[in-house]
This record gives structure tokens, C-alpha cells and sequence, in this order.
């Protein structure tokens, strides 16, 4: 099971408990069975006519998915790929075919077919990165569907509401004002019904299947740079060293890695001490000029001010006159 989504799962229930119970006097004023069923039956009316049966079967697949912990395993990946070239690399067709079968990976297992099929490598990239934008798509538009669904269920229990309110017309005038007020509270519970099937269940769903195919896209990509490298017959420690960095210039942009203690083995405290030399040797330059400039201007002369040159040539005129 997913541990994110079993922990939001709890904190929902936890928050909506501590509000019902805490707020109203009785927890039965919750609960409104025809707005509900409003809310969840115009959603899926609207979601049937909007979208094929065939991608509507495919929502309990897709709750399965988001309750399961799918991990990708990127590193079982990189070794059958360094595997694969370390017997391409030597041609060692038949080895290649032998490993071939092992392989879980049936994108990383087409790719390879293609190579030992002695496919050109500009096929083999564009077969395998129509593949990769085909499943890109198809991913995306469930994640779409479930946000389809978001904006559906906040609009009936609006609808819900205005029944309610005009339920609540009908008695205004005839009945007490406990029974308007149960009529308002009927009417109201409605819009909560939608606005929390939208927010609390359909988003964050697609949020997350929208996250599991960014993974995967990562995935795919990393094997499409391995199949390359393989058709190039690069040896196996540059296809492992490369792949290896793949995944972690990934993993760097994802989450930024501390600096550690001694100033050693990380990428963050390498950058945080090669940006002072940088920018000593950009300021290096503007140095010299300023000194360069200023021994100019230490040898040339000063020039002789207005006020003393005045003088001068009144010194020269009185000697004149004497």
C-alpha cells in the first residue's frame, strides 16, 4: 500500500471527524442522501457522456494504482542495459539474445531487438520516442479525466443547493422557522458534498497518477539514452557511469542534495566552492584595468590648476610694469 496516500487518508477522516462532531450539535445534519446522490450521479451521467466506456473501465485500475506503491527501479534497469552492452560491445549476439530474456523492461527489451534486428539507430530512437510521447499522452488523459470529475461535482452541488432552496421556497410561508432552517441546512450540505468530492478525492488523484507518469517518463528516457549509447557500442563502464549521472542530475533537480560537513563528496559543496573562483576570475580582469589605470595616472603629471596659472600671470605683469 501507498503510505502517502493511506496518510491522507487518515488526516481527512481525522479533520472531517474533529469538524462534524465538533462544530455541529448533531453529527446527523451531515447527512443529506438526496444531494448526495445529486453530487455523485450527475458527476458520473456527466463523465459517461463525456468520455468512452473503454477509458471509463479503466478507473478501478487507476484507484488501484494510486493505493498501491509502485517504486520505479531504475538500478535493475541500468544493470541489465550494462549487461546487454557489455555482450554487444564484444558481439556476442547470441549472449545478448540469452540476457534478452531475462529483461522485465518490455521498452528496454524492444529497444534491444531492434539493435540485434541490426536496425538503423535514427528508427530505433524514433520508434522508441513515438512510444514514449504515445504513453505520455494516454497517461495524461486519465490524469485528465479524474480532473474532469473536479470540475464536475462542485457544479451539482450547486445544482443539489438550488433544489434545496427551492424546496425551502415552498415551505417559507407555511411552516415555522425550525423547518426552514432544516430546509437550509438540506439545501447547503449539498455544495459541501461537491466541493469535497472535488478537492478531498478527484485532484488529488490525478495529481498523483500525473506524478507516477513523470517517473516514468524519467524512466523511459533514461533507457532510450542507454539504447543509444549501445548502438554506438560504448563499453559498459561509460554506459553505467552515464546512466548513473542521468538519474542523478534527475535526482538533484528533484530534491537539492545537503553540502556535507567536510566540504567533500557532493555535488552542492564542489559548485558552492567553484562559484568564488568564478567570480574571482570575472573580477580578475576588472582589477588589473583599475590598477593599470591608476599607474597611468600616477606617472603623467598633474595638471596645473586656473587659480595658480592667474597668479603667475599677475606675478609677470607687475615685474613687467617695475
Amino acid at each position: 500500500m501507498n503510505s502517502s496516500t493511506l496518510i491522507g487518508i487518515g488526516v481527512a477522516l481525522a479533520m472531517l471527524a474533529a469538524a462534524i462532531f465538533g462544530s455541529a450539535p448533531s453529527a446527523v445534519a451531515f447527512i443529506n442522501l438526496p444531494g448526495l446522490g445529486i453530487v455523485l450521479g450527475g458527476t458520473i451521467a456527466a463523465l459517461f457522456i463525456g468520455y468512452p466506456i473503454s477509458e471509463i473501465r479503466r478507473i478501478p485500475q487507476l484507484l488501484r494504482t494510486v493505493f498501491r506503491n509502485e517504486r520505479v527501479d531504475s538500478q535493475r534497469d541500468i544493470d541489465e542495459l550494462v549487461t546487454l552492452a557489455h555482450s554487444w560491445a564484444g558481439a556476442d549476439v547470441h549472449n545478448v539474445e540469452r540476457e534478452l530474456q531475462k529483461v522485465s523492461n518490455p521498452f528496454l527489451r524492444t529497444g534491444v531487438q531492434l539493435i540485434i534486428d541490426n536496425t538503423p539507430e535514427e528508427q530505433i530512437v524514433e520508434l522508441l520516442q513515438w512510444r514514449i510521447a504515445r504513453m505520455r499522452a494516454r497517461e495524461q488523459a486519465e490524469a485528465q479525466m479524474f480532473r474532469t470529475m473536479a470540475s464536475f461535482a462542485p457544479a451539482f452541488g450547486m445544482l443539489a443547493t438550488l433544489i434545496g432552496l427551492v424546496n425551502l421556497m415552498t415551505v417559507l410561508g407555511s411552516q415555522g422557522m425550525d423547518v426552514i432552517g432544516k430546509q437550509m441546512g438540506i439545501a447547503l450540505i449539498a455544495t459541501f458534498y461537491g466541493i469535497l468530492l472535488a478537492n478531498l478525492i478527484c485532484k488529488p488523484i490525478a495529481i498523483k497518477l500525473e506524478r507516477r507518469t513523470e517517473q516514468r517518463l524519467v524512466l523511459m528516457n533514461m533507457v532510450l539514452q542507454g539504447i543509444s549509447m549501445m548502438c554506438e557500442r560504448r563499453g559498459p563502464a561509460m554506459v553505467r557511469e552515464t546512466l548513473n549521472s542521468f538519474m542523478q542530475h534527475v535526482e538533484d533537480e528533484i530534491r537539492e542534495q545537503p553540502a556535507s560537513r567536510g566540504g567533500k563528496g557532493t555535488r552542492g559543496g564542489s559548485a558552492a566552492r567553484a562559484t568564488p573562483s568564478v567570480s574571482a576570475a570575472a573580477t580578475a580582469p576588472r582589477a588589473e584595468a583599475a590598477t593599470t589605470s591608476g599607474a597611468r595616472r600616477a606617472s603623467s603629471p598633474p595638471p596645473a590648476s586656473a587659480a595658480a596659472a592667474f597668479d603667475a600671470a599677475l606675478r609677470n605683469r607687475a615685474s613687467s610694469r617695475s
